[in-house]
C-alpha cells in the first residue's frame, strides 16, 4: 500500500500544480499581475503570511490563500485610491465562507449586486427614519445615559470593568431601533444575546480559530464535519438568528402598516409590499440577517471605541480636561474619538472586497475572476 499511497500523493500535486498553472495563464493574460511571493500548491502562501515578508512588493501584491487568489492594498494611499477614487469598481464583497454558511447569501455586509444595493438602500433611508444621524436619536441615547449612570453609581467608586456596562447601554440604543423597545439590563434573553455575540468575537480573535478559519475557506465541506472552535461560532449565530425570528413573529402579530415603529416593523411592511415583485429581495431570511448586521455592527466597534476611550482619556488627562471644556462645541472632541479608533485599529482589515470589474490600479492590472478578493491594509 505504500508505493500506492506515494502514487496518490504524487498525483494529488501534480494535479494541483497544473489546475494552479491554468489558473494563473487564464488571469495573467489581461495585463501585468501585482507581484509576490511563489505559491506553493493547495496551500498557497498559508506558510509565509508576514508582513515583512510582503513588503519588498510594495503596496499592491498578491498572495495566494490555498488556491484563492488575493490582491492586498496596503498603505493609506493606494487603499483611498482604490475605494474612493475607483469606490464602484471595488464595490464587490469577496468570498468568505466561514462568514458565508450564516448569512447565506443574505443580508447587508456579505451580498453583492441588486440584492446589495435594495437593502442597502432600505437600511439607510428607515434609519434615518427612525432616527440615526438626527437629533432624535438623542433622546433615546440620553435615556440610556440614564440608566448607564445609575448603574455606574451603583459600583460606589470601586474598581470595575466597564466592557460590559457599555456593551449594555449601547445595544440597547441599537434595540429600540431594530426591535421598537429596550431591554432591562437583567433580562435573561438580552443577557444571552450580548454573550452570543461576546463569545463570538473572542472565537474569531483565537489563534486556533484563525486556523480552523483558514481550512473552511479551501475545504468547507470537510471542515463541516470536523469539531472546532468555528463549529462554536456557527451555533451562536443560528441561536441569534433564532432570537430574531422570534422577534418578527411577534412583530408580525402586532404590526401596523401605516405605523412602522421600528426597523423590523419597515422591513415587513416592505415585504408585504414586495410580495408580487419577482426581483425583490425582501424576505425573511434578509430581514433576520440585516437585523443581526444591524446590532452586532452597530454595538461591537461603538463599545469597543467607548472602551479605549476611557483608557486611553485616563492615560491623558490633559486631553480628558481639553475635551470638558469644550462640550458645547465639540471639534476637538471629535478629533479624540477619530484618533482613538486610529490609534487602536478599530477594523484592520475591514470586509474582504472583489472587483465587479478589470481595474487598472497604478501600473497593475485587477482582473475579474470569480475568486478574486481584495484585502485592505491601512497603516496607523
Amino acid at each position: 500500500m505504500e508505493p500506492l499511497g506515494a502514487t496518490t500523493v504524487f498525483l494529488v500535486i501534480c494535479v494541483s500544480s497544473l489546475l494552479f498553472l491554468s489558473a494563473w495563464r487564464k488571469i495573467s493574460g489581461s495585463g501585468k499581475l501585482s507581484p509576490g511571493p511563489v505559491a506553493f500548491p493547495i496551500i498557497g502562501n498559508m506558510l509565509q503570511l508576514n508582513m515583512k515578508n510582503f513588503a519588498k512588493y510594495g503596496p499592491i501584491f498578491t498572495i495566494y490563500l490555498g488556491s484563492e487568489r488575493v490582491v492586498v492594498l496596503y498603505g493609506h494611499e493606494i487603499v483611498k485610491e482604490a475605494l474612493i477614487g475607483l469606490g464602484d469598481k471595488f464595490s464587490g464583497r469577496g468570498s468568505m465562507p466561514i462568514f458565508e454558511k450564516s448569512a447565506k447569501g443574505r443580508g447587508i455586509i456579505f451580498s453583492n449586486g441588486e440584492q446589495w444595493k435594495q437593502l442597502r438602500r432600505f437600511a439607510l433611508t428607515n434609519l434615518r427614519n427612525f432616527g440615526m444621524g438626527k437629533k432624535s436619536i438623542e433622546e433615546r441615547i440620553q435615556e440610556e445615559t440614564c440608566f448607564l449612570m445609575e448603574r455606574l453609581r451603583n459600583t460606589h467608586g470601586r474598581p470595575f470593568d466597564p466592557t460590559i456596562f457599555l456593551t449594555h447601554a449601547l445595544s440597547n440604543v441599537i434595540c429600540s431601533i431594530v426591535f421598537g423597545d429596550r431591554f432591562d439590563y437583567e433580562d435573561k434573553k438580552f443577557v444571552t444575546l450580548i454573550s452570543l455575540v461576546q463569545e463570538n468575537g473572542k472565537l474569531q480573535h483565537a489563534p486556533w480559530t484563525a486556523v480552523c478559519s483558514g481550512l473552511y475557506s479551501f475545504f468547507p465541506t470537510l471542515m463541516a464535519y470536523i469539531p472546532g472552535p468555528h463549529q462554536r461560532i456557527f451555533e451562536n449565530a443560528q441561536e441569534f438568528r433564532r432570537f430574531v425570528l422570534e422577534r418578527v413573529k411577534m412583530h408580525k402579530e402586532s404590526l401596523d402598516p401605516n405605523y412602522p415603529q421600528d426597523f423590523i416593523n419597515a422591513f415587513l411592511v416592505k415585504l408585504e409590499q414586495e410580495q408580487k415583485n419577482v426581483q425583490s429581495e425582501f424576505n425573511v431570511e434578509s430581514l433576520a440577517r440585516s437585523t443581526i448586521e444591524l446590532f452586532v455592527g452597530g454595538t461591537g466597534t461603538t463599545s469597543i471605541t467607548l472602551k479605549y476611550g476611557l483608557l486611553i482619556l485616563l492615560k491623558y488627562p490633559e486631553i480628558e480636561e481639553k475635551v470638558h471644556e469644550e462640550i458645547d462645541r465639540m471639534p476637538y472632541t471629535d478629533a479624540v474619538v477619530h484618533e482613538i479608533q486610529r490609534f487602536i485599529a478599530l477594523v484592520p482589515l475591514g470586509v474582504p472586497r472583489a472587483v465587479t470589474r478589470e481595474v487598472h490600479l497604478k501600473q497593475y492590472v485587477i482582473p475579474k475572476v470569480s475568486s478574486q478578493c481584495v484585502c485592505e491594509g491601512i497603516k496607523n
